[in-house]
């Protein structure tokens, strides 16, 4: 059963208002030449040092700029040449640019987000690199406008964590990864046995960028296993630390000294991977092409 936030189809547009709101407003302001990353709300250490030189080399200094992410999840898979690729929450379209160069002409990738400002900010990218293998699509990652079947991978950047109902999403990507197919998400999750205070969950989650609530590493495996997924990892990486949020939650009003262990370590970036599987060999009838063949797996 999906388990979205309490408050239900209220408080999912509420949410989705916000991120609306949030990331217009940065798309605006890189379009307009007046914000960086940091100037944007994601700064240290969460974004930096996320690409090499060589990475970005080539790339619009706008999906640059606006890059709010939390990993590199053009790192995590490996792409092949005419494959096809999808970004969940694609902003201005940096991920989806750097894998179209990876599964080449003869590949597709499209990029998924619901804020205007931030298509029109990654088609611009778009036809400033002249990527012709690349798609940016309108809709929500817990209803992606993708038949079954349809990508061989899908990537996301620290953007699952804002959904209000994860299961959709999961289920989603599920559903139109073709058998086999790869899950590479960069992502927040909570650390260690134990709930967050609800006071220090809030702080934290605006520091970091996130609105509706990361997932522990073991509901992020459980969602995942749930779906259908198999060959889950959860990797945390960068480890945020409560040093890292003094300014910050000083400048809420909480008095960090007393937050303590209770917010030290319990937030992470995390790399996240997982398969769509195969289905079970068809009855062999004796012949070569039969023994190895495959039926595709139920979506």
């Amino acid at each position: 059963m999906s388990q979205a936030v309490p408050g239900g189809e209220a408080k999912d547009q509420e949410v989705k208002g916000r991120i609306r709101e949030r990331y217009g407003a940065i798309a605006r302001s890189v379009g307009a030449g007046r914000c960086g990353t940091t100037a944007c709300g994601c700064g240290d250490p969460i974004s930096s040092n996320l690409y090499s030189g060589e990475q970005t080399d080539g790339v619009p200094a706008d999906a640059v700029a606006a890059s709010l992410g939390c990993g590199n999840p053009t790192s995590l898979l490996a792409l092949e040449p005419g494959e096809t690729v999808l970004d969940l929450g694609s902003g201005a379209g940096l991920d989806v640019l750097l894998s179209a160069r990876r599964v080449g002409p003869t590949g597709k990738a499209y990029g998924l987000d619901m804020t205007g400002e931030m298509l029109a900010l990654a088609r611009e990218n778009q036809r400033k690199a002249g990527a012709g293998n690349v798609e940016f699509l309108e809709g929500t990652i817990e209803a992606i406008p993708l038949p079954d079947r349809a990508v061989d991978a899908i990537i996301s950047n620290c953007v699952i964590n804002l959904s209000t109902d994860k299961d959709a999403v999961l289920r989603e990507a599920f559903r139109v990864l073709k058998p086999g197919g790869r899950l590479g998400v960069s992502d927040v999750v909570t650390r260690g046995a134990g709930d967050v205070p609800a006071e220090i969950r809030r702080s934290m989650e605006l520091w970091i960028g996130c609105i509706a609530g990361a997932l522990s590493e073991d509901e992020y495996r459980d969602k995942l296993r749930a779906a259908g997924f198999t060959d889950i990892e959860v990797e945390p990486w960068r480890i945020y630390r409560l040093e890292d949020a003094r300014a910050y939650l000083g400048e809420a009003g909480l008095d960090v000294d007393r937050l303590g262990s209770a917010a030290d370590g319990r937030f992470a970036s995390a790399f996240v991977r997982a398969r769509k599987p195969m289905a079970a060999a068809r009855p062999c009838c004796g012949s070569d092409c039969c023994a190895a063949s495959s039926v595709p797996a139920d979506s």
